[in-house]
Formats: structure tokens, C-alpha cells, sequence
């Protein structure tokens, strides 16, 4: 009886040295690290209040990166510079806002190398064409590469007729044919109106292995053959990351609340956490659109 005993306790202490470290895994929170610097969305300041959100209402750690400029302040049309980016080696989840970008290849490869490690990547807008190296630069191959690789959208602005439908355009988006039950898509109205001019990404894009989330209905569009659009949905990387990306992010589509349930949600999921029950409501993001503060093209 004594060693029947004893042989009880040792397979319940392992049980619970095998069941505890899960135990701690599963209510471990995500950290959080988002990489900022759009040029034309204000993602800057958008994107630091859905870190807020995610630390107040749902416990997650988070850090936010910025474009600095050579004076060392924080300046998006800075586009050599992220400064800090080694936190992406800590992070579970990576949010990308960038647009045009050309990071000397020290930070451009710890992005790349996150990547290539498998973990989770959420995307906005302009960080289908996050980078814009000059031609016959040797880093120059990624201003193709990370839309396609990392996000399952278009590879690089004007890639496979990756364009918009004119600066006018508004985006009347609905729930994805089949998508209803996806639990991103938890609290969302079936059908809610952005600023966001629509993006053009069909016929090749996303992947056909994307799950379609939500598409987009261009409202005065600059062309008569505008097509309806997928602006948000799901994928994974080669290197079995998961992935959440919406065309949507101009500043005004953060104030919908459709939109910020949207997020939340496509951010639990990409860390792999449930999409939350709860909701506090909507939440409180007022900021400008300012436009590209530079000569540039507007895309």
C-alpha cells in the first residue's frame, strides 16, 4: 500500500510539472511591438492607442516603435530609421504600419528575421509597399518581397495592378461570403463604411490558402471598372506565422467601431489568444488625417 502510495504522488507530481509550465503558457500575455512610420496615415498616432487598448482592456504588454530622424525625434517621413527594433526578438506579435521605407540592412534584417522565425505579423495598409529602395540597391529586392511574403498581398505598389481607386474613393466594406462565423470577426456589423479609398489587389491576391475576412465596395471611384476588393484576411508565412491583413488604416477608419472591434480581434487571434467576449465599447481614437507632409505621390 505504501508504494502503491508513493507511485500515485511521483505520477501526480509529474503530471503537475507537465501540466503547471502549460498552465503558465496559457495565461502568459503577449507582447506586443509595433513598428510605425507611414509617411500619410498618421498610423503614429492611431496605432499607440490600440496599444492602450490592448494593455488596459486586455492585459497584453506592448511597445511602440517610431521613424526618428537624424536629430533623434520622432519624424515618419524619416524613412532610415526605426530605432529599437531589436525588441522584435521579445515579441510574440509584430504590427506593421510602415509605407516606403528604407532601413539600413541592420533593421531591415532583425524585420526580416522576425519574419523568418514564424511568429505572428498584423498589417495595415501601406505596409504592402513598406519599402522603397532605390534601384540596383542590394536590399532593393524586399521593396517586392514583404508585401508578398509577410502579408499574402500584392508584391509592392504597382505590383501585379496593386493601385486605388483615386484619393475620393470611400470603401463601403461587408463581411466575406462564408467568413460569418470566422471568431474575428466577433461584434463586427455585417456591413460598416471607412475614409479608406479601396485598394486593388484582385485577381492574384490574397493567396488562394487567404481566408477573405472582409471585402470592399469602392464608392466614388475614379474608374468605372472598380471592382469589389478584400480588404482584410487571414494567411500564414512559409514559415507558419500567422498572418492578419486589412487595406483599411486610414486614420478616420479607426474612429468606426466596427473597424476597432476588427482589429482587436484579428490581434488575438494572430497571437493565438481567444478573440475576447468582452468589449469596452468604443473606444476613443480622434486623430487627423494630415496627408503626406512631403513631395510625394499620395498612395
Amino acid at each position: 500500500m505504501r508504494y502503491f502510495n508513493f507511485l500515485a504522488l511521483l505520477v501526480l507530481a509529474a503530471g503537475l510539472a507537465g501540466v503547471l509550465p502549460g498552465a503558465q503558457a496559457a495565461d502568459k500575455k503577449p507582447y506586443v511591438v509595433f513598428v510605425t512610420g507611414d509617411h500619410e496615415y498618421s498610423g503614429e498616432g492611431t496605432l499607440p492607442l490600440i496599444a492602450q487598448a490592448l494593455e488596459k482592456h486586455y492585459g497584453m504588454k506592448t511597445k511602440v516603435l517610431f521613424a526618428t530622424n537624424e536629430k533623434g525625434e520622432p519624424d515618419e517621413n524619416y524613412e532610415k530609421n526605426i530605432p529599437g527594433l531589436e525588441e522584435l526578438e521579445k515579441a510574440d506579435v509584430a504590427i506593421f504600419f510602415l509605407r516606403w521605407r528604407q532601413l539600413p540592412k541592420d533593421q531591415l534584417m532583425r524585420i526580416v528575421k522576425y519574419l523568418e522565425s514564424g511568429k505572428p505579423i498584423v498589417g495595415f495598409r501601406t505596409s504592402t509597399h513598406a519599402f522603397n529602395y532605390p534601384r540596383g540597391h542590394e536590399l532593393e529586392e524586399w521593396n517586392r518581397r514583404f508585401g508578398s511574403e509577410a502579408l499574402g498581398a500584392p508584391p509592392g505598389w504597382g505590383g501585379d495592378g496593386h493601385s486605388h481607386y483615386g484619393h475620393d474613393c470611400e470603401t463601403d466594406a461587408y463581411i466575406a461570403k462564408g467568413a460569418e462565423k470566422n471568431p474575428i470577426l466577433k461584434g463586427v456589423d455585417p456591413k460598416f463604411h471607412v475614409r479608406s479609398w479601396t485598394y486593388h489587389v484582385v485577381p492574384k491576391w490574397p493567396p488562394q490558402d487567404a481566408t477573405v475576412l472582409v471585402m470592399g465596395h469602392p464608392v466614388k471611384p475614379n474608374k468605372p471598372t472598380a471592382v469589389d476588393n478584400p480588404v482584410a484576411w487571414t494567411w500564414k508565412t512559409k514559415s507558419g506565422g500567422r498572418v492578419f491583413t486589412t487595406t483599411m488604416g486610414h486614420p478616420e477608419d479607426f474612429q468606426v467601431e466596427s473597424f476597432q472591434r476588427l482589429v482587436i480581434n484579428g490581434i488575438h487571434w494572430a497571437a493565438g489568444q481567444p478573440v475576447p467576449d468582452q468589449w469596452p465599447g468604443k473606444l476613443d481614437i480622434n486623430v487627423a488625417y494630415h496627408g503626406i507632409r512631403k513631395k510625394a505621390e499620395k498612395k
